[in-house]
């Protein structure tokens, strides 16, 4: 069995409810603060957080020899520079502290001091995003998108098959689930006027994933997709927010700017590579054959479940959207040897998304510009009324999870509601 698994028939002496996101072979990294305290690294465990700072301080991490303080801090950077060796290690010891079979912390008269409950913690940013990238690698949604605004014989632009299209993103506007989201305003250009200034008409969601940067190279180092995954220090949901209207002004020639950049939700566990071993598959046949840079082996997909719920005022959330990861043509290891391939720079915490992930069919698909198709094809919702876009006051929430032979690993979700322009 592969050295970073953990066996799936393993329990924990903490009570894990049935189909619960947080079974011991996930153990997710975050950042919590318990009521008036400091915020902390913490990791998940059912309906519980761990106190890693706690554990550390204690002795029970000593074998690893980590510096002190490191899980006191109010962000993960520092150790996910570490790198994957400090990953790995601090998971395989967790995970035999809280196993059934092990009485090392078991038979403590205080080992729930060393927990906390989820419901009871402000769960914050896991990680400082100091850069950010989005990537478009989904060949269902750019497939779609390129039909709408160009014809379906010329929806993927002649570059798209030949490499992972991506551009940098704002990072200090990216901010954890919960956290409200105000609807933007910017420029506007109705088809008969001259350009307007007011508040988004087409506010968007885009379902996506994405990865987090553990240790950083320096300027002129390329990583090769070999290299790729110890530089991976795990992958979050992503909720890459967009005013439609803003952006189709703006856009040409540069690209996306103000309609992406006053707002991205992304869920607070970050689920490491390890925990999702168990998932991978093969992703599609590239076709033409890619550069020999862009060239990998074995299986770089993720059969990933996702899952879109909008829930309007009054009402219970409805299901939207069911799409998967294994939806993207570019897998996240191409992704990060393109991104370096220029000898740019990676830091400790930057993150990359993977772009708008939608499937072939209509459910599947992971934005409402795709669902409504630009507004000819409005949701129906439980009170009777539609949604061609998001509307102030509505809550979009984002699932994800693997599920596999009674093995279950999620990623929590990331739930945001909207709030009107000022």
């Amino acid at each position: 069995m592969h050295a970073a698994i953990i066996d799936a028939t393993r329990k924990s002496w903490v009570h894990v409810p049935e189909g619960s996101d947080f079974p011991l072979q996930n153990l997710p990294l975050g950042i919590f603060r318990p009521g008036n305290g400091l915020a902390r690294a913490g990791m998940a465990l059912g309906d519980q957080v761990i106190d890693l700072n706690a554990l550390h301080t204690s002795g029970f991490l000593a074998a690893l020899n980590l510096p002190d303080g490191i899980f006191a801090q109010p962000v993960l950077n520092d150790f996910l520079a570490m790198g994957r060796t400090a990953w790995r290690g601090l998971r395989n010891r967790v995970a035999d502290l809280f196993d059934a079979a092990n009485p090392e912390l078991q038979g403590v008269p205080d080992k729930d001091s060393y927990l906390f409950p989820l419901g009871e913690v402000q769960l914050q940013m896991p990680v400082f995003v100091r850069d950010y990238t989005d990537f478009y690698s989904s060949e269902g949604h750019a497939t779609n998108v390129g039909t709408m605004f160009r014809g379906k014989e010329n929806a993927l632009m002649p570059n798209w098959k030949h490499l992972p299209v991506g551009y940098h993103g704002r990072a200090s506007s990216i901010v954890v689930s919960s956290q409200e989201v105000r609807r933007p305003k910017g420029q506007l250009k109705p088809d008969d006027s001259s350009p307007i200034y007011g508040p988004s008409r087409l506010l968007d969601f885009e379902l996506e994933m994405a990865f987090v940067i553990g240790e950083g190279t320096s300027m002129g180092k390329q990583i090769s997709t070999s290299e790729a995954e110890a530089h991976i220090a795990g992958m979050l949901i992503f909720n890459d927010w967009s005013a439609r209207d803003i952006q189709k002004w703006e856009y040409v020639p540069l690209g996306p700017f103000l309609g992406k950049s006053f707002a991205s939700s992304v869920s607070p566990w970050l689920v490491s590579l390890d925990a999702l071993e168990p998932f991978r598959v093969a992703g599609p046949v590239q076709d033409p054959p890619v550069l020999p840079y862009l060239e990998y082996e074995g299986d770089a997909h993720y059969d990933i479940q996702l899952e879109v719920l909008l829930e309007i005022p009054g009402q219970e959330p409805v299901t939207i959207c069911r799409s998967n990861h294994r939806n993207l043509y570019w897998n996240m290891i191409q992704q990060l040897a393109h991104h370096t391939v220029n000898g740019c720079n990676l830091n400790p915490g930057d993150l990359m998304a993977s772009g708008t992930i939608s499937g072939t069919t209509p459910d599947s698909f992971g934005s409402m510009l795709e669902l409504s198709w630009r507004g000819t094809k409005p949701l129906p919702m439980p009170d009777g009324s539609e949604r061609k876009f998001i509307q102030d006051g509505d809550t979009v929430i984002m699932r994800a999870w693997a599920e596999k032979d009674g093995l279950r690993i999620g990623f929590g979700e990331v739930r945001s509601t909207v709030l009107p322009a000022n």
